[in-house]
């Protein structure tokens, strides 16, 4: 009893001091004065006295704002070290308080949200932590520094797929310009001018940007899975490749390489999959695994791929998967797989065949007359072929028919051609008669 009336006449004095300075507009002052009334708190463990006083400072007439910024910055070393969890709840939720609407206190602010967030996603309110997480746009900091925001911003993301909440995650994603986490920071920092925003550091826990970037990849992995959107899977698997520490270990690029093949194989035909298939069949590393260079190389040859065979080949490796670096590939993939197949050889017959019959393409597609007719109208309507079946008779048309005005444009075309080969041969033939100075005969 006795050391409590003591704290209170010690704190006190603190305040008359405090008040002195700051009607003084002494700035080193009040902000030791203010400093020195918390850390009596402290050391006496009155933490809901330390709350108190917290606030009351804050509050109090023209307070100064180095003096705001100092108590907040230096109560938040106190958090980790509170008796229980209540007690740290309670110092968290008053600081917030305390630095809401503050802009110079804004980046601790951010700071406490994060622990707070932290706090309940441990006690399993992963909802409640995901909304508290959003109340805070960094991105707006001026001062906080680019890792720090980067490393926020994918907090709120991965909290949002934590809480199945796909359509924030994205707008949340969408925060971040993937040419971010390629800037050189080996480039020495400039001192900043008179006037202008001084970046603070990240704190020591923040990683640096080939993490980051691997992070965010990681958490778009888990984004794209959810809507089976293989292509951006593979792209961002293709991102993560070639971060630099990735490359350097053979254990954690194979089975990232492994992911690129796999994902490319299932994703449908198109430009952009055309060409990451390409630029990977050329990268000298795909020689370390046959066996996925062998399955990319059938999908770009012009050849008919037999299902039943190639499942055969790569059916354990397709459920090793399931054990490597980012688990398996999905639940509907070996059905898409086997779609995708499809789609190749169809393709494949297109390339060879301007009319077949239904009966023969399905007997090439080792499929029933119906499930040939089935994919055939899905890749028409997908707009990847174009093709037109003769139902009565049975025939299938490859070729697209031309309307009449590119058939007459394709004639003058032609005819324009024929002249321009007439013209320069009548000026060859004229040039080997000045030069011989031979008469045509007639």
């Amino acid at each position: 009893m006795e050391s409590h009336g003591n704290l209170e006449a010690q704190i006190e004095v603190l305040l008359n001091v405090e008040k002195q300075m700051r009607l003084a507009g002494d700035v080193s002052g009040t902000r030791k004065a203010a400093c020195d009334i918390l850390c009596l708190c402290f050391e006496a463990h009155a933490w809901k006295t330390l709350n108190d006083q917290i606030i009351l400072l804050s509050k109090r007439r023209g307070q100064l704002k180095q003096a705001v910024t100092a108590m907040v910055q230096q109560a938040i070393q106190y958090i980790d070290q509170a008796p229980d969890l209540e007690t740290r709840i309670e110092l968290i939720k008053t600081l917030n308080s305390v630095s809401a609407g503050k802009i110079y206190v804004e980046i601790e602010r951010a700071r406490l949200i994060k622990k707070l967030a932290k706090i309940k996603e441990e006690q399993g309110q992963i909802a409640e932590a995901a909304d508290l997480m959003q109340e805070v746009a960094v991105e707006t900091f001026g001062a906080m520094a680019k890792t720090e925001k980067l490393a926020f911003i994918l907090e709120q993301v991965r909290l949002c797929l934590d809480h199945q909440d796909y359509v924030r995650a994205q707008i949340l994603s969408r925060k971040i310009s993937p040419r971010v986490f390629d800037a050189d920071t080996s480039k020495e920092k400039k001192k900043p001018k008179e006037g202008d925003n001084v970046v603070e550091d990240a704190p020591a826990d923040i990683p640096a940007l080939p993490e980051l970037k691997r992070i965010y990849y990681e958490l778009m992995i888990r984004y794209y899975s959810h809507h089976n959107d293989y292509l951006e899977i593979c792209r961002c698997y293709k991102s993560i490749y070639e971060i630099p520490s990735i490359r350097e270990n053979q254990e954690h690029w194979i089975p990232v390489l492994r992911k690129i093949c796999w994902y490319l194989a299932l994703s449908p035909y198109g430009p952009m999959q055309a060409s990451l298939l390409n630029s990977t069949l050329e990268d000298k590393s795909l020689s370390e695994i046959p066996k996925f260079k062998s399955l990319l190389k059938q999908l770009v040859t012009m050849e008919v791929i037999q299902w039943t065979a190639l499942w055969e080949t790569y059916k354990d490796e397709f459920e090793n998967e399931k054990n490597l670096l980012g688990g398996g590939l999905g639940d509907k993939a070996a059905e898409d797989l086997r779609q995708r197949i499809i789609e190749h050889n169809i393709l494949v017959v297109s390339k060879y065949y301007a009319r077949i019959t239904l009966k023969r393409l399905a007997d090439l597609l080792c499929l029933s007359i119906q499930e040939a007719e089935k994919h055939l109208s899905d890749m028409v309507v997908s707009k990847a072929l174009v093709t037109k079946i003769d139902r009565p008779l049975g025939i299938v048309c490859f070729q697209a028919v031309k309307d009449s005005n590119d058939i007459l444009n394709s004639w003058a075309v032609n005819l324009e051609k024929l002249l321009d080969l007439v013209e320069k041969s009548c000026h060859q033939i004229h040039k080997e008669t000045m030069v011989h100075k031979a008469a045509l005969k007639a």
